[in-house]
């Protein structure tokens, strides 16, 4: 599978961290750049089918429907596409008007990722988002009439600037709409970004654990019983409907991360990642170098991203491979750190694999990161 990293965005949302920019000064030499990493790399994969194409970032629906389709036609020249192929856009409520989805549905894309976040204008304020709460549900309804049936909205729980009855109210929106996939996450506050600004300058109170925890119980269980499976801590599908592309991540399949701040991984244990900054990106895949840093990881990195990725998911850790894959020493020490959290309940093993059972799925993090060997 590919992912293609579109490094621009209108304005930056209060939260975020992630790698992009508000100009578009040079948006041509950077789709130009991407084009060519794709040509540069195209024999990274071991497999040269793909089952999926994500265009991520940054705020990729900033592009035009032309745009997009050169890029999936880079990408068809150097890779087979299964009859299946799931190709997801991210796109931000404001940019799905009638042209754009017009030319999005004349193009190989297939799922759109929306970006709603919340169906409050209160919370899209204290986020800085660039779209209202009409243009939230306007965008699905728009999205769907144009004949878009696998789609997947971000929700963010846990806002100061909301309760948990705003929260509820959410999720009956969400199911009203038919939204047959949901991404939500909690609001986390991140260094270095407006909203962590604001809390330390006392403008916003801080997210609190104990609602957080609240309203994400109270999500897994309604979106359960409205026809839901959760799959992953941050993620809801309807069956028929999980994400091909993020199932692949936490399977620990290979993936092409191309564009600026991209990832790759080949499967295995090799790891490596692009520059983070436009123009050096730019200037170095135009020089026919790759702009990318790899590291080999060890087998005690492998253990714990594989404890880390694995028990966020409905599939937890597969024991086999586990002892197939590590040392005796590794294996040891995972066989004394499980023990207890097994006889606690707080780990199951059910069908030869590790799981949390999904009433702890909240403390995850916490529970994945005493397994790792530091």
């Amino acid at each position: 599978m590919i992912y293609i990293h579109i490094p621009f965005c209108k304005q930056k949302c209060s939260y975020c961290n992630f790698h992009f920019s508000t100009s578009l000064q040079f948006k041509d030499e950077m789709l130009a750049a991407i084009k060519k990493e794709i040509f540069l790399r195209k024999d990274e994969l071991q497999n040269k089918t793909l089952q999926s194409l994500y265009f991520g970032g940054g705020t990729p629906s900033i592009l035009s429907g032309d745009e997009i389709k050169t890029l999936i036609d880079e990408v068809i020249q150097y890779f087979d596409f299964t009859k299946d192929i799931e190709i997801t856009l991210e796109a931000n409520p404001d940019d799905l008007n009638n042209q754009f989805l017009k030319a999005l549905s004349n193009s190989p894309v297939n799922r759109l990722s929306i970006g709603t976040q919340s169906f409050f204008d209160e919370d899209l304020k204290l986020m800085n988002r660039a779209h209202n709460a009409s243009e939230a549900e306007g965008s699905i309804k728009r999205a769907q009439d144009f004949g878009f049936e696998n789609l997947s909205i971000d929700l963010i729980y846990g806002s100061p600037s909301s309760g948990f009855e705003t929260w509820k109210e959410n999720l009956n929106k969400t199911i009203a709409l038919q939204i047959p996939h949901i991404s939500s996450y909690a609001l986390t506050v991140e260094p270095k970004t407006a909203l962590n600004d604001w809390i330390q300058k006392g403008k916003v109170s801080t997210p609190r654990e104990e609602e957080q925890n609240k309203e994400f119980y109270y999500l897994s269980d309604f979106l359960k019983d409205n026809g839901f499976e959760h799959y992953e801590i941050s993620n809801f599908a309807k069956p028929g409907f999980y994400s091909k592309h993020n199932s692949a991540y936490w399977k620990y399949k290979e993936y092409l991360g191309i564009g600026p701040s991209a990832h790759s991984y080949d499967g295995n244990e090799i790891r490596s990642w692009n520059v983070a900054n436009n123009s050096q990106y730019i200037k170095k895949i135009s020089s026919n170098l790759l702009a990318k840093e790899t590291e080999v990881l060890s087998q005690e990195d492998q253990f714990n991203e594989m404890m880390m990725i694995g028990l966020r998911t409905i599939w937890g850790v597969n024991l086999s491979q586990l002892k197939s894959k590590f040392s005796e020493k590794i294996l040891e020490h995972f066989q004394k750190e499980t023990r207890s959290k097994i006889e606690e309940g707080i780990l199951m093993v059910e069908n030869d694999h590790l799981k949390i059972p999904e009433k702890h799925w909240f403390m995850t993090d916490g529970i994945a990161s005493d397994l790792f060997i530091v």
